[in-house]
């Protein structure tokens, strides 16, 4: 059995389709629904954990992209921008799990560890310049 988490994005067309039963039912897979939001556009994003084996995992995900679904192993919502970073650290003290952290203390470079994040968002209110956006955030 493997697991992989991935991100759903459902255009307009497909969000009112039932692709998670149709995984479960059809291709024989588990499904943890991490995070889910429709935006008033209609557009869906799911971040899901997917366990059955390779070949199932592959079909369904093959039957999801023939719906118009997109499927990304990118695995998380939320996104951080070195370039908009300044490295003022304000993000540091709200990332519970060290995700964000400065890897250079002489020069206070910050760095993102995206398997240590657990899309909590706290970053997002706290960084003055934007560095941390999500697309479970408007």
């Amino acid at each position: 059995m493997t697991t992989k988490r991935l991100l759903f994005i459902f255009q307009k067309n497909a969000t009112e389709k039932p692709v998670m039963s149709y995984l479960v039912r059809d291709y024989n897979l588990e499904v943890n629904i991490y995070r889910a939001m429709i935006t008033p556009a209609e557009e869906g994003y799911l971040v899901v954990d997917v366990t059955g084996s390779d070949e199932d995992i592959r079909r369904g995900m093959d039957y999801a992209k023939g719906l118009g679904v997109t499927v990304n192993d990118r695995e998380k919502g939320l996104s951080w921008n070195e370039e908009l970073c300044t490295g003022c650290g304000n993000c540091l003290s709200h990332c519970p799990t060290g995700a964000l952290k400065i890897a250079d203390p002489a020069t206070r470079r910050i760095t993102f560890e995206e398997q240590l994040c657990v899309e909590c968002l706290n970053c997002i209110p706290n960084c003055p310049y934007g560095a941390c956006s999500s697309i479970f955030r408007e």
